[in-house]
């Protein structure tokens, strides 16, 4: 069976279908605990419908960042190979649209992504700064971790979709999620991006750099 039969053959139980939608609207991973609220089901039955999806190529299975004692959670997300497929844009789709932008309006790659980063935000309107900073890296395919020392924040990028192309052109596409780190923080506020440290994104993240803004900063 095909990738393309696998997916529509997980897709075609009415409530795996709605599981990948809610998944695919969610702007942050989501959690099996969030998905048995959702939709009223046990555990064990998220978790298979869940698999399927996995399994399909549809959804991606990560853990979050530790929070505490225990194990880290297990959260979901979009397989970036679903993208363009079954109502999905992903990542990559997202990112041409943004290349095309930087050709047709000459304006810069950190400009684009500014304006893009302002309309993301607007998926994250009850978040914390950080919160949303980390939501929309999320959604971007980032699979982000957030550390706060105080007013310090740091988010670390351990994965980049964009591996191959950002290391081809590094000045347009590592710029574009600049710029859009810093639209996201413009729109949310409260927050001021310092930079982004680039690295080999095949053998080391790269990480945003921002503070909380305080009482000096106005």
């Amino acid at each position: 069976m095909n990738g393309i039969q696998e997916q529509a053959r997980a897709l075609g139980d009415p409530t795996r279908h709605a599981i990948f939608r809610h998944v695919v609207e969610s702007s942050s991973p989501v959690t099996v605990g969030e998905l048995t609220a959702r939709f009223e089901l046990n555990h064990n039955a998220v978790r298979q419908h869940l698999a399927k999806l996995v399994g399909a190529g549809l959804v991606l299975e990560a853990r979050a960042a530790p929070s505490g004692p225990g194990r880290p959670r297990l959260v979901y997300s979009v397989d970036p190979g679903a993208e363009s497929r079954w109502g999905v844009t992903g990542p990559y789709e997202r990112l041409s649209l943004l290349l095309t932008e930087v050709i047709r309006s000459g304006d810069t790659p950190v400009e684009v992504g500014r304006r893009a980063g302002r309309r993301y935000a607007a998926d994250h309107p009850e978040d914390s700064p950080s919160a949303a900073l980390v939501g929309v890296t999320a959604r971007g395919g980032f699979q982000p971790t957030l550390e706060e020392r105080g007013a310090d924040v740091e988010v670390t990028l351990h994965s980049c979709p964009f591996a191959n192309a950002a290391l081809t052109d590094p000045d347009i596409v590592c710029e574009l999620h600049h710029g859009i780190a810093i639209g996201v923080a413009e729109e949310i506020g409260g927050i001021t991006i310092d930079s982004l440290d680039r690295d080999d994104p095949r053998y080391a993240p790269c990480r945003l750099r921002a503070h909380l803004d305080t009482d000096d900063d106005q």
